[in-house]
């Protein structure tokens, strides 16, 4: 049994009382009053409109439509089999090309040949600027990403 300490008031001296917990409890003020304060018709019962989530589709209707529109039902079509690694597509911008040129191809004169796929980068996107030229193997290339690349004076190259 937990103890719990209480300060009482009386003829105004203050005095630490230490008792049970029952002392605290909000029902003590009701003690004597037959329903203690739950009513005498509706009673205080259990489970009166059943627990949890129960009667959503039916004597709660109106609570879950108000509150929570759409929880029952489905939307959409199936798809069985779904493979999330077929749509697996990571995408890179034209302006970080210039910080994936390895070192030894950036000091050298030639123009250096970026292979974005070794780099698990499927896709480039035409975001940013580069000034430099570059060229660069990607399984998908935007057009925008084209177009700028080609005015920088490198070329794209489309690899399966």
């Amino acid at each position: 049994a937990s103890k719990a300490t209480v300060s009482v008031l009386n003829c105004h001296q203050e005095k630490t009382v230490t008792m049970g917990c029952t002392a605290l409890r909000k029902n003590r003020k009701k003690r004597g009053h037959v329903s203690a304060g739950h009513g005498r018709v509706g009673k205080h019962r259990k489970h009166p409109s059943g627990r949890g989530n129960a009667g959503g589709q039916h004597h709660h209707r109106i609570w879950f439509d108000k509150y929570h529109p759409g929880y029952f039902g489905k939307v959409g079509m199936k798809h069985y089999h779904f493979k999330s690694n077929v749509v697996h597509k990571p995408t890179c911008n034209v302006s970080q090309i210039t910080a994936m040129i390895p070192e030894e191809d950036a000091k050298s004169t030639k123009v250096p040949v970026l292979d974005l796929t070794s780099k698990g980068v499927f896709k480039l996107l035409g975001k940013g600027f580069i000034s430099r030229p570059v060229i660069v193997k990607a399984r998908f290339i935007s057009r925008i990403a084209e177009l700028k690349l080609k005015k920088a004076g490198g070329a794209c190259v489309v690899s399966a």
